[in-house]
């Protein structure tokens, strides 16, 4: 094949890679990843945007396929089901954040591969060879499409999609030519608008399952002998030009087989938006050091970059759980009151009056040192006034979960448990085999049900 383009060069590597060729450290951390998506995936139960999502996959049909719908445990096809799950993984908000490319590869990612591969019956192996090529694919294009995109697209929806494309055609044995199809294809369907946060509307969970649907469809139809744009990405008329301004395409091939971006990927320790975190982290730090009270805080400044700005500030007064993950006054409040921003806490008080007096009192400011270290990194700077006229600064270079702050594997196993249990979408035996399999999933002949026999919900949706 002539890769005489980035498109190519990218759909060559991805359809090439070997898991052998892969460090035993990268492929670990695929699995640990694997685990934590799961948990993320099973937390999104009884969440009603996510269960209409179910309901419209379960009316589609049909009913007796050989791939899981985790949070139902119903069975369907490899559309169906790649769809809900991807769904399912978006809305509790602890899954996996890609820094630079400000990208969520796992709700995109997991569910296409694990549906295939249920499908076809292919080895965990196989499936972490797709997971391997989606995420070097996604992270990419997000670092290519870079912050003038994310300021209005939502980039787990638009380079999600040949994200979710790349790791179809792993499991479809796609040739580099049908690779670069799928991969056009998957482009031109892209989409995902930030408008739905200032409406509080649904939209975030169906830029996951449409993305993992779209890039599904692609990869079959490619199989198939159909064709897409070759340039999808970098042409006159595609993705770069229309939805973003100075993309480089050298990001697009930037240390393929030697830098593996999979590896640069962040867990989510608080359950919110990843532009709350690191400010939430640096609060939490300086409560503890200082002894502080959510009492004792007169004003917060949180020091920004401007994308955490472009993001979070519409939200100003959220009306729904959801919506307040993405207000910073609401994450930090949750932190100073309860001492955490974990799913029970937005649930159960997002709107105590406590919390929203300390909302109130917080404010973003844009921080000339965080945004020029934005994306790559994603520095927490807080300053606290207190009633008693005292001042206070804290710093996090590296919040929790990052690399370099990384969960442990058994924070992880922790976390996952955690999730799963949330709405009893699995118990804790139900898990204890769930992280065994995660562990040993490069020696899995052939995917399983990782759940057995439909719910009672299942049943009923």
């Amino acid at each position: 094949m002539n890769t005489e383009n980035a498109e190519e060069v990218l759909s060559c590597f991805a359809a090439e890679l070997s898991l052998g060729s892969v460090p035993e450290a990268v492929q670990a951390r695929a699995e640990d990843l694997f685990l934590d998506w799961l948990g993320s995936a099973l937390a999104g139960k009884d969440a009603r945007a996510v269960e209409s999502i179910a309901r419209f996959g379960a009316a589609m049909g049909p009913a007796d396929g050989r791939s899981e719908i985790l949070i139902h445990r119903r069975r369907s096809s490899p559309l169906m089901a790649a769809m809900v799950n991807a769904a399912a993984s978006h809305v509790a908000e602890q899954d996996d954040v890609h820094n630079g490319a400000v990208f969520h590869p796992a709700a995109v990612v997991f569910p296409v591969a694990l549906a295939i591969a249920q499908d076809l019956g292919r080895s965990g192996a196989e499936l972490l060879g797709a997971v391997v090529a989606g995420y070097e694919v996604g992270i990419r294009v997000g670092e290519f499409l870079g912050r003038a995109h994310y300021k209005v697209f939502h980039t787990t929806g638009t380079a999600g999609a040949l994200a979710a494309a790349a790791t179809a055609a792993r499991p479809l044995r796609l040739s580099p030519e049908q690779m670069l199809n799928a991969i056009g294809s998957a482009g031109t369907q892209a989409a995902g608008l930030w408008e739905f946060l200032r409406d509080a509307a649904d939209s975030k969970q169906l830029h996951t399952a449409h993305a993992a649907a779209a890039g599904l469809t692609a990869a079959y139809l490619a199989q198939d002998g159909f064709t897409g744009a070759r340039r999808i990405l970098t042409g006159a008329q595609g993705m770069a030009c229309g939805m973003s301004t100075g993309c480089d395409a050298a990001r697009l091939t930037d240390g393929l087989g030697r830098r593996w971006a999979l590896a640069e990927t962040s867990f989510k320790f608080h359950a919110s938006c990843r532009h709350t975190h690191p400010a939430a982290d640096a609060l939490q730090a300086l409560l503890a050091r200082h002894r502080l009270g959510a009492t004792d805080v007169e004003a917060v400044t949180a020091h920004v970059h401007q994308s955490a700005i472009d993001v979070l500030a519409p939200v100003t007064d959220p009306r729904t759980v959801h919506q307040s993950k993405f207000s910073m006054g609401t994450v930090l409040a949750l932190v100073a009151v309860h001492g955490r921003a974990g799913l029970t806490e937005f649930d159960r008080h997002f709107r105590d009056p406590a919390v929203l007096r300390f909302r109130d009192k917080v404010r973003m400011r844009l921080d000339p040192e965080v945004d020029a270290a934005y994306p790559a990194r994603w520095i927490g700077k807080v300053t606290v006034e207190t009633v008693d006229g005292r001042r206070f600064d804290s710093r996090v270079d590296e919040p929790k979960g990052d690399p370099g702050n990384t969960l442990s594997r058994p924070e992880l196993e922790a976390k996952a448990t955690a999730l799963a249990s949330y709405r009893g979408a699995a118990t804790p035996a139900q898990m204890q085999r769930l992280i065994a399999l995660a562990w040993s999933l490069r020696s899995v002949a052939a995917m399983p049900l990782l759940l057995g026999e439909p719910d009672d919900a299942g049943q009923r949706a």
